[in-house]
């Protein structure tokens, strides 16, 4: 039942040809120096699976596309992927049992057809489970389990070699990395997951309810009602107050409606005229005051242009008497010529100029025509404005002789009456008031029945759920300790086999899953070096010889390990060690598993039973691609420590 999963091939479409590695046996060993791109070829192939692989120089500038032929489960498919930023969201599908052309897939996991979830259901999982929390105060439904979290199982990263299981040290990442450590070991399944999940949200709306509740209550609190039973009585004499105000407001209005006599009326009408009338006429003086402002305007106007004219006679006249001696254009004398009577002594041409000027001229006439038109239209404007203020002040005086008289007429009949209706319509809106707040009150104590109801409903739906979540778990339990003692055995076991210095005890958590050196966790013993690189190998192998073995499991028997001796150094025997175990493996359980690792120079002391790809700076992994030779390398992981010796990108 264990999930076949066999990387076929990788094929990398370059600028100047196809290269292509084939991994046809369980054991394949990519060797060759630093620098000759063997991370750059996981990491392509990592991209080639949907995710994001560090892409070298060599990937992005000469790599279109980037194929990999895999078998998952009973599916064969060849995913081809293209490194152009504006084509790498989509990936092109095909169905290599049936040699059809799927539709593009793409790598986002909400747009369809989504490469995860084909990928997922080649597995048999389903693409839309959930890991939640197992903590029972959380309210996180969880984050959506992705091939992403399932390839952190397959791939040991030259970046975590001596570092990190599984990225187990990103803690956001811990409830993701368990379940999916448990959905491959069929430790858990898609219901419960479904299950932790809505217990998780429930949870959150549970305490959504009480907050609000509390909110609710505390409001209650600010309007002195300490009980519902309280709140209702209240209602009950607000509503008492109302009718009461609303009977004595109908008899003061049937009482004082008869108070009004003719004579009142009748001057009460005037009142209403004469406002009428005086509203009028301070109109009419708006308007008058309007049209003198306008009217002045346009008089100084006139004044300018005559001021104009005037001043245009006085230059002509002082031009007219200013004789020329020179030319004015080229300075020659004008006084020893023979100039006619009547002619210009500059251009000889008659003289139109005559001395003085009439008074009688056409524009001036005009415009002190227009003067005094607007000087009349000024008077009568001025004794218009003075008849209407007159006649504003006497009905200003008409309206306020009336009122007194209104109000002399009626105070003694109508105004006791009026502030006993005040009263009473005073009374009448505090009691509309005090009743609409009583039912805000009581609508807000249904809230909080109704918020308890349903805080209850989801509570004991909430601790439901959680109940067969426990029954479903420990239905696994056994299986749970089983697995768990065989992967403890196995991982002792080959601990000690490989020789791992300081190291007495070597066990598997049942809780987190992660290997425990001296009864600490792994990050606890050692901060990275050997002990960590050898932990990897030995949690690795150990995992898979457990999964091929029982072969009850949906995990698959793939693993893609990069640089394992990276912080092995000089330790030739634990290097021995490991690559031993790797190649037992392989062939205690033939066709079963695939393992492919990516190293330096192998120890001599290791036996060659298994497929071994050479690179150098000749042939590199991207061999279309003429290298730059060991000192025109760039690292794709260039935080690693000095104690390290990272591949290089080709």
């Amino acid at each position: 039942m264990t999930t076949t999963f066999r990387l076929n091939a990788v094929v990398l479409d370059t600028v100047e040809g196809t290269v292509r590695h084939e991994f046809p046996r369980d054991l394949t060993i990519l060797a060759g120096p630093t620098g000759v791109g063997k991370t750059t070829l996981l990491e392509a192939i990592k991209y080639g699976f949907g995710l994001d692989g560090v892409l070298a120089l060599v990937i992005t500038d000469s790599v279109t596309d980037i194929s990999v032929d895999v078998s998952i489960g009973d599916e064969r498919y060849q995913l081809s992927r293209s490194t152009d930023p504006n084509k790498r969201r989509n990936v092109r599908v095909t169905d290599l049992k049936t040699q059809e052309r799927l539709p593009d897939h793409s790598t986002d996991l909400d747009q369809a057809p989504s490469l995860n979830t084909l990928l997922l259901n080649a597995l048999g999982l389903s693409a839309d489970m959930r890991a939640a929390s197992k903590n029972s105060t959380s309210g996180n439904p969880g984050t959506r389990i992705s091939f992403a979290d399932v390839f952190s199982f397959l791939y040991v990263a030259q970046s975590d070699m001596n570092r990190d299981i599984a990225r187990s040290q990103d803690q956001y990442l811990e409830p993701k990395r368990k379940a999916v450590f448990e959905l491959l070991f069929m430790l858990t399944n898609e219901n419960i997951l479904a299950l932790r999940s809505e217990a998780s949200r429930l949870n959150a709306e549970v305490s959504a309810a009480q907050k609000e509740t509390q909110t609710i209550r505390s409001f209650l609190r600010t309007t002195n009602t300490t009980g519902k039973e309280e709140a209702l009585s209240a209602l009950g004499d607000a509503t008492n107050d109302q009718i009461a105000a609303e009977a004595q407001l109908k008899v003061l209005r049937e009482a004082i409606n008869p108070a009004v006599d003719r004579e009142t009326q009748v001057i009460r009408d005037l009142l209403t005229d004469t406002e009428r009338r005086l509203a009028d006429a301070r109109a009419t003086v708006t308007a008058l005051s309007r049209q003198q402002r306008e009217l002045t305007r346009e008089r100084s106007r006139v004044e300018a242009d005559l001021a104009r004219l005037e001043r245009m006679r006085d230059a002509g006249a002082r031009i007219a008497d200013i004789e020329f001696v020179t030319c004015p254009r080229c300075l020659q004398s004008l006084t020893a010529r023979p100039v006619a009577e009547g002619a210009c002594r500059v251009c000889l041409q008659h003289d139109p100029v005559t001395t003085g000027h009439s008074d009688d001229q056409y524009e001036q006439r005009q415009l002190a025509e227009q003067m005094r038109e607007m000087e009349a239209q000024l008077v009568v404007l001025r004794e218009q404005l003075a008849a209407t203020k007159e006649a504003v002040t006497d009905r200003e005086a008409l309206v306020n002789r009336l009122t007194v008289e209104i109000e002399t007429r009626t105070a003694e009949r109508v105004t006791p009456r009026l502030q006993a209706y005040t009263d009473a319509a005073t009374k009448l809106a505090n009691a509309q008031a005090r009743h609409r707040e009583l039912e805000t009150v009581l609508r807000q104590w249904d809230r909080v029945d109704d918020l308890r109801r349903v805080e209850d409903e989801l509570r004991a739906k909430r601790d439901r759920i959680r109940g067969e979540c426990q029954r479903l778990e420990a239905d696994l339990n056994e299986r749970r300790d089983s697995i768990i003692g065989q992967l403890n055995y196995q991982f002792d076991r080959i601990m000690r086999s490989i020789g791992v210095p300081s190291v007495r005890t070597a066990e598997i958590s049942p809780t987190t899953y992660l290997p425990l050196l001296n009864g600490k966790p792994f990050q606890k013993s050692s901060k990275g070096g050997g002990i960590i690189t050898a932990t990897q190998i030995a949690y690795w192998t150990s995992v898979l010889y457990v999964v091929v073995s029982r072969g009850d499991t949906r995990y698959p028997s793939f693993l893609l390990i990069d640089s394992p001796r990276m912080a092995l150094n000089s330790a030739t025997s634990m290097q021995v060690a490991l690559y031993r175990r790797l190649s037992g493996l392989a062939g205690a359980l033939p066709g079963k598993l695939q393992l492919i690792v990516a190293d330096n120079e192998l120890p001599a002391a290791v036996q060659r039973d298994f497929a071994e790809i050479d690179f150098d700076y000749d042939a590199p992994t991207v061999s279309t691609i003429g290298h730059p030779g060991p000192a025109a390398v760039d690292t794709i992981y260039e935080n690693d420590t000095e104690q390290d010796e990272p591949e290089a990108d080709q």
